[in-house]
């Protein structure tokens, strides 16, 4: 059978419906992706959790693979529809060895995939390229497989996300919060699920936004990156003189906020906010942070007398990084946040308790309470379409020369560092791009660096996108 090659990604196995990932050519996949765990975790069966999102293919790929996985003896445990971050925290609380999980987070409506993960004592191991990813598809293109056997046993799972839901609960135990008002636009993806049961929970004004499970998309793509996007869930927080808006990505693993003046919060400054929170109870500890911003976190882990480290970007990378370092929470710029004793995966939901939990303390709006923490501007993404045959390293290479006296940092492509400002230039691990991303003390700053930088990388044949 043939499996388009392209379908392996850095971090998950993604394609378009039914052209690259159908009924069919699942069963080629999943049992490829079974035996794989197998090896890896030199046991058979495994226990293994299945879960999905609401695209309009998932349930016909979930059940497939469920057949499948029963065929080759494996006891599945089937925990539904669900996010993202209650498939990870089911396979540790279940003491599961393994899960599958049929999504696509963000991508538009065409698409599916495969997010593999394995269990190792208590952290996750998420399978991507230069953890598992390379062998991963060489079975499956090789149709690698165990043979059939039967034997195989499903355990229907109903009450994984409120299963969730309580130990985060527990793990913050947030202190007398207060009933704000909150619109959040779950954009009719997984967000939806965790906002739901977590506001049966907790006090708030929830109002809700395209909170139908919908893999159409009807309202707009659920990718918060998209600034753009926010614009409905903007102008609703204003109307409603909201104190706090949230934004979810498709299967629920990235988060994103507005202020009570419907202002996109970088994620950097709630990264320093949970960083503030934690360390304070646990001084001395390591937080992460990848490299594209560091500035903001920075502050508070010094003050504060932890430890910091820098990732390269990716969320695989960086909770293999936090389990490895033992660090007890990192934050991306792109919106994913992890948790040491979460298995170092994702939790949205310890991140809204957390800010809800210091809104309710400070008795402020939450645009003061950050204030505090932003002590950097962070310029935003530029991205850079590289000419054919053109390697990236031979643009870093120029710049480099032309800051001498900066401090060099090569762990995933270059940063580049100043007393007053710093920058990083990196290859995309998704796309054929470069991006360029600047911090520093003021805007104008900022804002002339950005310029400089973008008409030498300009000079060296590359066009902005």
């Amino acid at each position: 059978m043939n499996i388009n090659p392209s379908i392996f990604k850095a971090y998950d196995i993604r394609g378009i419906y039914p052209q690259d990932l159908n009924e069919d050519n699942i069963s080629q996949i999943v049992s490829a992706i079974y035996t794989f765990y197998t090896h890896e975790l030199k046991k058979d069966p495994v226990t293994i959790v299945l879960s999905r999102d609401m695209r309009v293919s998932s349930p016909v790929l979930h059940d497939k693979t469920k057949e499948i996985l029963v065929s080759l003896g494996a006891h599945v445990l089937d925990i539904g529809i669900c996010p993202t971050t209650t498939y990870y925290f089911s396979i540790l609380n279940r003491k599961a060895d393994c899960g599958i999980q049929i999504s696509a987070s963000h991508n538009p409506k065409e698409y599916n995939g495969l997010k593999i993960v394995k269990r190792v004592g208590d952290r996750i191991v998420k399978i991507a390229q230069g953890i598992g990813m390379e062998t991963v598809k060489e079975m499956v293109l090789a149709g690698n497989s165990l043979p059939k056997r039967r034997g195989g046993t499903v355990e229907d799972i109903q009450n994984a996300v409120e299963q969730e839901i309580a130990a985060s609960i527990q793990a913050v135990k947030p202190n007398n919060i207060k009933k704000f008002k909150i619109v959040a636009d779950a954009a009719n993806a997984m967000g939806a699920v965790y906002l739901e049961e977590l506001f049966n929970k907790i006090p708030a004004d929830l109002i809700r936004m395209n909170f139908t499970l919908d893999g159409t998309f009807p309202a707009h793509q659920a990718d918060p990156l998209q600034f753009k996007l926010f614009k409905d869930l903007q102008q609703r927080a204003l109307a409603e003189k909201a104190d706090l808006g949230i934004m979810p990505d498709g299967d629920g693993d990235r988060i994103f906020f507005v202020n009570e003046k419907a202002e996109i919060i970088p994620a950097t400054l709630i990264t320093a906010l949970v960083t503030g929170e934690l360390l304070r109870n646990s001084p001395g500890d390591r937080i992460l942070v990848d490299i594209r911003y560091t500035r903001n976190v920075s502050t508070v882990v010094e003050k504060l007398g932890g430890k910091m480290s820098i990732s390269k970007v990716g969320h695989a990378l960086i909770t293999d990084q936090l389990n490895r370092e033992k660090g007890i929470f990192a934050g991306e710029s792109s919106g994913h946040y992890y948790f040491r004793d979460t298995g170092g995966a994702e939790s949205a939901v310890r991140v809204i308790l957390h800010v809800l939990n210091v809104m309710s303390r400070e008795m402020k709006p939450l645009s003061e309470i950050l204030k505090q923490y932003h002590n950097s501007i962070e310029s935003g993404e530029t991205n850079f379409k590289l000419p054919e045959g053109m390697a990236a390293q031979q643009i870093t290479d120029e710049i480099i020369k032309d800051h001498p006296d900066g401090k060099v940092d090569t762990l995933d492509g270059i940063a580049v560092s100043f007393p007053a400002w710093r920058f990083s230039i990196r290859s995309s691990n998704t796309e054929p791009l470069l991006r360029l991303n600047v911090e520093g003390e003021t805007q104008e700053l900022v804002d002339g660096k950005v310029k400089e930088l973008t008409d030498k990388i300009i000079s060296c044949g590359a066009e902005v996108v």
